[in-house]
């Protein structure tokens, strides 16, 4: 055990020391995120950017980088520019739709994270958030649908129930909604939104 700590308190070390003239960017950036300076992180891969605007790598990750500062404007025009570098990455697709819904783009985030979803049936981030595009959109017979379809690939999972049985619920399909909200409870017990819905139906939970 005592090896274990020291690598853990060596790690924390070297992520607590300033950056140096000897770190490659790469180096400097991700040790910057570490210390939750994301403007440094970006900043120190200006360089390779400047001289290669076709760089996929930096593009995406400043396209996070810059999500994580709340530039969502500036993390939009990365992914999209990474995307334009390589049409076929899930990463900037699926990392492009977080800004989209930060700034309440929600069809052109659904979008994408749909285009995800034909490439990678059942790619789970890309299904919550396709979700929560559906939810933010009303269209709740689509989130029922997906929801339900989903729930079936990610049984454990509460959070898809949780979208279900918002779903059924609005559409009118109690049953379904408490059943759903029934099963979050069995995985998130203590969960307020479904015991204050069982509790609207006079329903106890466990």
């Amino acid at each position: 055990m005592k090896t274990y700590y020291f690598g853990y308190a060596l790690i924390a070390m070297c992520l607590s020391l300033p950056a140096t003239s000897d770190e490659i960017p790469w180096q400097t950036s991700h040790k910057l995120e570490a210390q939750a300076d994301y403007a440094g992180a970006a900043q120190a891969l200006q360089n390779i950017i400047k001289n290669n605007s076709q760089h996929e790598y930096a593009l995406t990750r400043n396209g996070w980088l810059s999500y994580l500062q709340k530039d969502y404007n500036s993390s939009v025009t990365h992914y999209k520019s990474a995307i334009e570098v390589n049409p076929n990455s899930l990463d900037a697709q699926l990392g492009i739709t977080l800004p989209l819904m930060a700034q309440g783009r929600w069809q052109e985030a659904a979008n994408y994270a749909k285009q995800v979803l034909k490439v990678a049936p059942h790619q789970y981030y890309a299904e919550i958030r396709l979700m929560a595009c559906e939810e933010a959109l009303m269209q709740w017979n689509a989130l029922l649908e997906h929801a339900q379809k989903a729930s079936r690939i990610y049984p454990t999972d509460a959070t898809i129930l949780i979208y279900l049985a918002r779903a059924a619920s609005v559409t009118g399909n109690n049953n379904i909604a408490i059943d759903a909200y029934k099963s979050v409870l069995e995985r998130t017990p203590g969960n307020f939104e479904a015991i204050r819905y069982l509790a609207s139906n006079n329903i106890k939970s466990k």
